[in-house]
């Protein structure tokens, strides 16, 4: 990494760790004393939640599906193996 893109103090750097998109984080330095902005907030992140459990269930779906068809295939090509072994005794 060049040097001029390295953070002038440890806060940015860890802001720009833990928040790499640099969404507003409003309660790292002091409270939210707005409760309508902490309600929109839990509402935001609630949504990403759901979005987040949507995909991990899509990719778990998509891995068994994929375990399957490899499975499918596995069994099929021993079938075949089996049956040329019986062809050629």
């Amino acid at each position: 990494m060049a040097e001029q893109d390295l953070p002038k103090d440890w806060f940015e750097f860890m802001q720009q760790a833990w928040n790499p998109l640099s969404f507003p984080m409003p309660g790292m330095m002091a409270p939210t004393a707005n409760v309508e902005e902490i309600d929109k907030k839990i509402s935001e992140l609630k949504t990403v939640e759901n979005w987040l459990k949507m995909s991990t269930g899509l990719v778990q779906m998509t891995i068994k599906t994929l375990e399957m068809q490899k499975a499918a295939l596995e069994s099929l090509r021993a079938a075949s193996e089996v049956a040329k072994s019986k062809k050629s005794s």
